[in-house]
């Protein structure tokens, strides 16, 4: 019979066919009753089909993801943006970044560097979240602020509940990927001892 066709890109009730692109709008209805709707394209006339799973918190989960959607999907090499000029870490205080929620609740990171991917394998700071990508965000500190940045992450990334593409961070923000919250800390450094004479 042939294959089975992929599912297809989905963003709220908007699918687009994986064949031609066509844009589609999924009845809500539907979707919430079953785990698999398919549906053919009015342009190509291709069948899509879309298999939903549905999270405690509702969001939705499409699987299996198509390939162009994958993080991890051709590029084993991370092309991060530009570092922004005057990139430093604070003179008198560690930035400390703890896992509050998820599958690694409890781990701490101290940065070492202002700039730092955060993901899977690979990763600066990996994660063993299946639903992080594998470079999901980037970090850059300046001073006492840190810069949230998503990096084109299937899951995205979450400030304040709100999916963000770019955020700022301070002493005691917490934001969200996959299922891991990091909560953004900063310790002050202690104080040295002056040598002894």
């Amino acid at each position: 019979m042939g294959r089975a066709p992929p599912a297809c890109y989905f963003v709220g009730m908007q699918t687009a066919c994986t064949h031609c692109g066509q844009q589609h709008l999924l009845n809500d209805a539907v979707v919430a009753k079953y785990a698999k709707v398919q549906f053919r394209c009015t342009r190509c006339g291709q069948v899509t089909v879309v298999t939903i799973k549905r999270r405690a918190d509702q969001t939705v989960v499409i699987s299996p993801m198509p390939s162009f959607a994958r993080s991890d999907a051709a590029t084993a090499t991370l092309k991060l943006p530009p570092a922004a000029e005057g990139l430093r870490l604070p003179a008198k205080a560690d930035v400390v970044l703890t896992v509050t929620d998820g599958p690694e609740k409890g781990k701490t990171f101290t940065l070492l560097e202002p700039r730092l991917v955060i993901g899977r394998t690979g990763a600066d700071l990996p994660l063993s979240d299946p639903e992080v990508s594998r470079h999901h965000c980037l970090l850059e500190v300046r001073d006492r602020f840190v810069n949230l940045k998503d990096l084109d992450s299937t899951n995205g990334t979450f400030f304040d509940e709100e999916r963000v593409r770019a955020a700022v961070l301070q002493d005691g923000s917490s934001f969200r990927l996959g299922t891991t919250t990091i909560l953004v800390k900063l310790r002050a450094k202690p104080a040295t001892e002056p040598a002894p004479n």
